[in-house]
């Protein structure tokens, strides 16, 4: 999953240097530690080392199908059984997937002003 965003990102930047990532995680019961981490070793060494990563975290959630509450997944009971109602007739809800919101790269280098670009010498 790290690998993903920062090549995504990378495809995004398109040769510049990614200077930040926002990434959401949805439905994921995943630790924010370990994804940074993680997004650090697939960055090192690439146009996206020194990124700076914000990372948002839908929790997951569960619908009961027998009285339709909708509770976020704290423990693994939850996953099983409905906490209002007790029901087994649960299922997960909302979003479970990992995007690449958006990033920030450096500006592309400009030629100085008053300077127009200089085209190669042709014979």
């Amino acid at each position: 999953m790290c690998e993903g965003i920062v090549e995504a990102a990378l495809r995004r930047a398109d040769g510049r240097p990614v200077r930040g990532m926002r990434v959401r995680v949805g439905g994921h019961p995943v630790d924010p530690e370990v994804i940074e981490q993680g997004v650090r070793v697939a960055a090192a060494g690439t146009a996206a080392e020194d990124a700076a990563l914000d990372l948002v975290l839908e929790p997951l959630s569960v619908r009961c199908d027998r009285c339709g509450a909708r509770t976020p997944v704290n423990s693994a009971t939850a996953l099983a059984a409905c906490p209002a109602c007790g029901s087994v007739d649960v299922r997960s809800a909302g979003r479970e997937d990992v995007v690449l919101e958006s990033i920030t790269v450096d500006a592309p280098a400009r030629e100085p002003a008053g300077e127009p670009a200089r085209e190669p010498a042709r014979d």
